[in-house]
């Protein structure tokens, strides 16, 4: 599995309660740049529209051998699932205000990937005192990596 981009700022901006693999629609060059490496999962979500579900926001940077075939880099990219997938995930953003947050976008056997994640938002003090927990369990390493 190789890992194109991270979402690492999902993390910290929401709590994640679960995840799960879907396929994206992808045309040639943006295979290409993703090849690269050159995406961007930053301020991307995922929205359910008439029964499908779409990746929204997500930056493929044009592939720099392309011509003017090349992509728009900021396109609505259709996101591959099962009815029944897309039918669970719009019962829970509806009843109970969850969020589609891309947090990764791999290639898993040839074929490009994206790991999405229902969120729920974090509040201000809920996102300090995960940077608290964190800063004080890496002081804890370093005290017992010293030893």
């Amino acid at each position: 599995m190789k890992v194109v981009s991270q979402n690492r700022k999902a993390y910290h901006d929401y709590h994640i309660e679960d995840t799960l693999e879907a396929g994206i629609a992808l045309l040639g060059t943006e295979v290409k740049s993703l090849r690269e490496g050159r995406a961007n999962l930053r301020d991307s979500y995922v929205a359910v529209k008439g029964g499908e579900a779409y990746l929204m926001n997500c930056h493929i940077s044009p592939y720099s051998h392309g011509n003017i075939m090349n992509h728009e880099p900021l396109r609505t990219r259709k996101l591959l699932l099962h009815r029944k997938e897309i039918d669970w995930l719009r019962g829970k953003i509806e009843a109970k205000g969850y969020t589609l947050v891309p947090l990764k976008l791999y290639f898993k056997d040839s074929y490009a990937k994206v790991e999405i994640g229902l969120a729920r938002g974090k509040k201000s003090f809920e996102k300090r005192e995960t940077i608290k927990a964190r800063d004080a369990k890496r002081e804890i390493e370093k005290a017992l990596k010293k030893r």
